[in-house]
This record gives structure tokens, C-alpha cells and sequence, in this order.
């Protein structure tokens, strides 16, 4: 996993404008100690708490697009204001953290740093948080509209009936009908049928 230290003044250009500013307090309020990840499969980004020998660390992936980068950086900062608050008694992803992931949206939300669509789902977020960054179906939709154009990345829902694409552990699956919700896939190599969410991100072969 390859990370770099974001210098504090290089931020800027990972967020949206108008956000620099709060997130920049909460950094240094906190002494946080912030990384940017060059590509991670599994996560976009992560906390770890203070210790006696450590300050917070938080790091998130630099390939985001300025929205899903400031969005999972205030979902690591509300685990942050959890730990501080509550220390590590309380659920990670429990009611003390969507209170204050909400609060911490409702925030950002309030000053109209987002596109209108895009604040449009935040809005019906703040009801429940979602446990993971950009969790929400309608959400993931509307920020991908805002990634880079050049990407081969594709959701299932995406890909046509029997088309044939690859998950980022490498395995090569092909897309048969919708079950309710989800996919129902075929694993080329093993035969093995496993049933996708619709906005799963994978790339087509």
C-alpha cells in the first residue's frame, strides 16, 4: 500500500472549494496526522486513534474526485470526534458515530461547497449515515458522475447482460439477471455463482 504525506498546503487542491478552511481547523485542532493513499482496493480511507506515542492518524485515497475526497475525510474525522468523545467504548459505526458523521455532514451541507445533486443525497444521508464513505447507492451514482472521464471502471448495473468483467482481486465474473437487488454473477474460472450490489465498482474486460 503506497501512501505520501499530505503537506499541509498541498491540501487544497485534493477538496472542493470552500472546504479547505473548516477541514484545515479540524486538522490542526486535533493534530492529525493526515496521509493521501495512491490507490487502495478495499478502503478509501482510514482512522487510526491517538496513543501515547502516536497523534490521530487519517488517510484517504488521492484518487478520488474532490467530492467522495472530502466526504471520506469527514466520515474518518467523525470516527476521530467518536474516539475523542467516547474513547473506545462505543460501536465503530454505531449511534454515537452516525450522530456525529451527520452533524459533520449537515455542516458542510449547510454552506453549499456540493453540486446540487450531490447535496441532494447527503441530505437524505443525514437521516442514517451510512457505515461505510459514500455507502449509499444514490450516492455512489451521483459522485461518479464527477470522477475522472478516462476511467475503464464500470458499476455492475453498468455492464450489459452476459458481459464479462474483472473485480479488483483479479477474479473474472460474468453478469447474469437481477436477483430483487442484486446480480446474480458467474465466476469464469470456477463456475461459482455470487450476487452483486449494483453499484459495486469493477472493470470491464
Amino acid at each position: 500500500m503506497s501512501k505520501r504525506e499530505a503537506p499541509i498546503d498541498h491540501l487544497q487542491k485534493f477538496l472542493p472549494p470552500g472546504t479547505y478552511d473548516p477541514v484545515l481547523q479540524y486538522l490542526q485542532h486535533y493534530k492529525v496526522h493526515l496521509t493521501v493513499a495512491r490507490e487502495r482496493k478495499s478502503i478509501l480511507g482510514d482512522y487510526r486513534h491517538r496513543t501515547y506515542f502516536a497523534n490521530h492518524r487519517i488517510s484517504v485515497n488521492g484518487n478520488l474526485n474532490k467530492f467522495s475526497f472530502v466526504i471520506t475525510l469527514l466520515h474518518e474525522l467523525a470516527h476521530l470526534l467518536t474516539f475523542e468523545q467516547f474513547g473506545n467504548k462505543v460501536l465503530s459505526h454505531g449511534r454515537e458515530w452516525k450522530t456525529i458523521y451527520g452533524g459533520l455532514l449537515h455542516q458542510f451541507v449547510q454552506n453549499n461547497i456540493f453540486p446540487e445533486d450531490i447535496q441532494k443525497e447527503l441530505l437524505t444521508s443525514l437521516r442514517n449515515p451510512a457505515a461505510t464513505s459514500c455507502a449509499e447507492d444514490g450516492l455512489i451514482r451521483v459522485l461518479r458522475k464527477y470522477d475522472d472521464p478516462g476511467t475503464h471502471h464500470r458499476l455492475v448495473e453498468e455492464i450489459h447482460e452476459n458481459g464479462i468483467f474483472r473485480c479488483n482481486d483479479g477474479r473474472v465474473f460474468k453478469k447474469g439477471e437481477k436477483m430483487r437487488k442484486r446480480f446474480k454473477c458467474t465466476e469464469v474460472k470456477t463456475g461459482r455463482v455470487y450476487l452483486f450490489s449494483p453499484v459495486y465498482e469493477v472493470e470491464i474486460m
